[in-house]
């Protein structure tokens, strides 16, 4: 039965072949065949399932026709064997087939896979076979992809025309376009929709200005492309200024002065306007916004804004006009006059300037108003002055304070000033001076201080005077023509005295004084000599001092002038007996008369110092490169000398050493050329004694000394060469001295040893020296130790032995490098006493 079904199934395939467009199957009449018809929809890249009926066939056949072809191709069969997938079937995406079922199963599905579908399964019944046709009709919708927008002009011009285009690389339609608009604000709205990909925007405005996104959808899916920016290209509006801060009078706009004033003009435009101010006609900034900081009333005008676009070339323009209000600078000024010949008071209140004029009043101590009052309350406008006259009658008192009172639109608080009379606290003050070139004689009177100022003038002798003026008045006569010992009086008056006040000056020429006409002083000392005046002569006088040669003296190296105006001090300096003795003259003199004095002035040269003389030049070692002087002075009163010159020289040399190593370079140089004095100074009188060193030990000198009286250098001592230094034998007789006492002891020693061990020998002997064996007495024999002890200066050693081995020998010392040697004779008359022997050595360092 299965192979007829196979049969079957081969002999119907041409024929379904023939007839899957039409859907019918031209079989033997004595068969039936069934049909299903059904369509599915899968998605790319998805997977789908195809159905052959319900239950698994005993023989199917899957094949697949291609859209727009009539070609049958198997894809799937199974004949009884299981099912066998063809190699049609991997263009179709990943096929499977469902276990238990003729169902095919395609993943990742691809659009190839698109097409008709058609199962014929075939079902072995008891009876006769049954035939089934399932034709599945499968669509493969491609989702869409991501939009992107077009825009035929994304900054298109404020009334112009425009499209927009929404485009899709993949999707299956049917597909549905919504554009989004996006404000600035980020409000999103639908600005259109439909199943066209494009639209057209006629009579572009401002108010299209945003983001724009295209929104696709379809059956599968629904993507949004990016957002594009369209940009509305318009303006400039006519710019709207705001002032602030904000006041409008009939003029337009107003201020107060140094106020901060802003002018913001703001005009719509794309792009953003450029805005230029101008002040009067005058480009003064650029930008939106033009800040004022502390407005003067220059700054009054017209301002105009002028906004452009410079991507149209558009512009637009307003105009403005701004008033400065400004106070008066500073506060009212007031003050006090004096009227009617200094008898009596005008009060000034003075605040010029401003816009509009300040008011002024006048408030305070008024006694009594004049008739040239000015009522300021009754002008129709404001004065920038007034006035007030108190007339003899109603002067004020002393210290009288007046306030005026200043007010201004454009204060906050109203302004004042004050003024006081009073009379002048001190009295006149009368002084007088000479002009630089001595022309002119000048009077000066003053009598400061007071409201208002006082009345000075000046009368003196023959009609010498001058008129008044205020504060201060100056009387000019020429040199010399004043009138000595005549007073010239000066007179002051103030308003508010009834009296005058006065001051005096009598001029007088000035005399002289001197601290000592005689002056001396020690050669190269600084002296000084002074010049005084009496008094204070009116008009100052300026001294003058005179040389020695009668030359005017100035400050130089020489001469320091130091003075005053009434004294002045000439010091000499490093004086000479020579140059500097004689008279010196002190002059001066005014436009009165004049007078001089004289000082003398005596430089006498310091005493010549005592002589000197050297007592001892020696050389200190055996080296011969120091060598030690002393030296005395005939009269040692102090006083006489301030220090010493130590000369030496070159005399000659040993021969055989010419040339040495150690000759310095002044030595060598003096035995090619004349004798030359090496001189070392000595500051310090009171030395007596000094070291040379660093000489040539080959070389033969000589030694003197000079004293030195300030700048008085006495006679130099006789020249003396050094003297060697003296043989010290100290060392070898004090180590002959130990020597022999070390042998004399032990051969002491060893006799008596030998004679007490062979006293029976030579009892005689024993018994001579040490008596006869009965004596009581017995000797105490102690053998001597010898002791060296050195001396704490180094230079000293002593040896000494028991005291009952006799008395001890004195050591020898070394004496002074002056003092001579002595060795103490031994006392007459007993040739067995001890003899103390001294001996004195020069020692000598190596």
């Amino acid at each position: 039965m299965v192979a007829q079904l196979l049969g079957l199934a081969f002999l119907f395939l041409p024929a379904s072949l023939v007839t899957s467009t039409t859907y019918e199957v031209k079989i033997n009449e004595n068969w039936e065949v069934l049909y299903r018809d059904t369509s599915v929809y899968g998605v790319l890249g998805k997977a789908v399932i195809l159905e052959c009926g319900t239950t698994l066939p005993d023989v199917y056949i899957w094949s697949f026709t291609k859209p727009g072809t009539e070609a049958i191709k198997a894809v799937v069969l199974d004949l009884g064997k299981g099912p066998r997938i063809q190699k049609l079937a991997e263009t179709l995406g990943r096929l499977s087939i469902i276990s238990n079922s003729a169902s095919v199963s395609i993943e990742q599905l691809p659009v190839a896979a698109h097409g008709l579908y058609t199962c014929q399964a075939f079902y072995d019944m008891p009876g006769e076979p049954i035939v089934y046709y399932y034709y599945v009709h499968l669509t493969v919708r491609v989702p869409v992809s991501k939009p992107y927008l077009l825009m035929s002009d994304v900054s298109p011009v404020e009334g112009s025309t425009m499209w927009m285009s929404c485009n899709l690389e993949n999707g299956t339609g049917p597909v549905r376009y919504v554009w989004q608009h996006e404000t600035r604000s980020g409000n999103i709205s639908a600005f259109a929709q439909g199943n066209t990909g494009v639209i057209n925007v006629t009579d572009v405005n401002r108010n299209h200005t945003g983001w724009y996104r295209c929104v696709a959808s379809n059956a599968v899916n629904s993507e949004t492309s990016n957002r594009l920016w369209l940009d509305t290209i318009f303006g400039p509006d006519i710019p709207q200024i705001d002032v602030t801060p904000y006041s409008i009078t009939e003029r337009g706009y107003s201020a107060l002065e140094r106020e901060t004033v802003s002018l913001l003009c703001q005009a719509q435009s794309n792009p953003a306007s450029q805005y230029v101010w101008f002040y009067n006609n005058s480009q003064i900034y650029t930008g939106p916004q033009l800040t004022i900081t502390k407005i003067l009333r220059m700054h009054t005008g017209d301002y105009a804004c002028l906004a452009q676009n410079t991507y149209l070339n558009t512009r637009s323009r307003k105009t403005i006009s701004l008033t400065v209000y400004y106070p008066p600078d500073g506060s009212p000024s007031c003050s006090v006059e004096p009227a009617l010949n200094h008898t009596s008071l005008r009060l000034l209140c003075s605040w010029p300037g401003g816009f509009p004029s300040p008011s002024l009043h006048w408030s305070g101590q008024l006694k009594q108003l004049g008739q040239n009052e000015v009522d300021t309350e009754q002008q129709t406008n404001p004065v920038t002055n007034t006035a007030i006259l108190l007339p003899p009658e109603g002067l004020v008192s002393n210290n009288s304070l007046f306030t005026c009172m200043g007010s201004h639109l454009a204060l906050k608080q109203p302004t004042e000033c004050s003024t006081r009379t009073y009379i002048p606290t001190a009295e006149p003050v009368c002084f007088a001076y000479v002009t630089n070139s001595k022309q002119y004689l000048m009077l000066s009177c003053s009598w400061d201080g007071g409201a208002p100022k006082a009345l000075v003038w000046w009368e003196g002798p023959g009609e010498q005077g001058k008129g008044g003026q205020e504060n201060s008045n100056i009387l000019i006569l020429r040199y010399g023509t004043a009138r000595n010992g005549k007073p010239y009086t000066c007179y002051a008056k103030h308003p508010l005295l009834v009296q005058t006040k006065t001051c005096r000056l009598t001029l007088e020429a000035p005399q002289l004084l001197t601290r000592s006409r005689v002056v001396s002083v020690y050669e190269g000392s600084d002296v000084q000599l002074t010049c005084n005046l009496r008094d204070n002569y009116l008009p100052v006088s300026e001294i003058t001092w005179f040389n020695n040669q009668g030359v005017d003296v100035r400050d130089t190296s020489k001469y320091a002038l130091l003075r005053t105006s009434a004294w002045a001090n000439l010091t000499v300096r490093d004086t000479k007996q020579t140059q500097d003795s004689g008279e010196y003259r002190c002059t001066t003199s005014n436009a009165v008369g004049g007078t001089d004095i004289n000082v003398t002035l005596v430089v006498k040269r310091h005493p010549m110092p005592p002589n000197v003389t050297l007592v001892s030049v020696m050389y200190n070692s055996k080296q011969r490169n120091e060598v030690e002087l002393e030296w005395q002075l005939e009269d040692e009163e102090p006083g006489g000398w301030t220090g010493f010159i130590l000369q030496h020289v070159w005399v000659s040399e040993r021969p055989g050493r010419r040339g040495s190593n150690n000759d310095s370079k002044e030595e060598a140089e003096e035995r090619i050329g004349p004798p030359v004095w090496y001189q070392n100074i000595i500051q310090n009188p009171e030395v007596r004694s000094h070291t040379v060193g660093r000489l040539t030990p080959t070389v033969t000198y000589q030694f003197r000394i000079t004293p030195v009286n300030h700048r008085t250098i006495g006679h130099p001592s006789a020249a003396k060469t050094p003297a060697e230094p003296s043989y010290n034998a100290y060392p070898a007789v004090i180590g002959a001295a130990i020597g022999g006492m070390f042998i004399a002891a032990l051969i002491t020693v060893l006799l008596l040893v030998f004679i007490i061990r062979n006293r029976n020998n030579n009892p005689r002997l024993h018994d001579l020296l040490f008596g006869s064996q009965h004596s009581q007495s017995r000797e105490n024999i102690n053998f001597p130790e010898d002791e060296v002890v050195r001396g704490s200066e180094g230079d000293i050693e002593e040896i000494g032995g028991p005291s009952n081995l006799g008395p001890t020998m004195p050591l020898p010392r070394a004496a002074s490098p002056l003092a001579p040697s002595k060795t103490p004779s031994p006392s007459p008359g007993d040739d067995n006493e001890p003899v103390s022997v001294t001996i004195t050595v020069k020692a000598t360092g190596s």
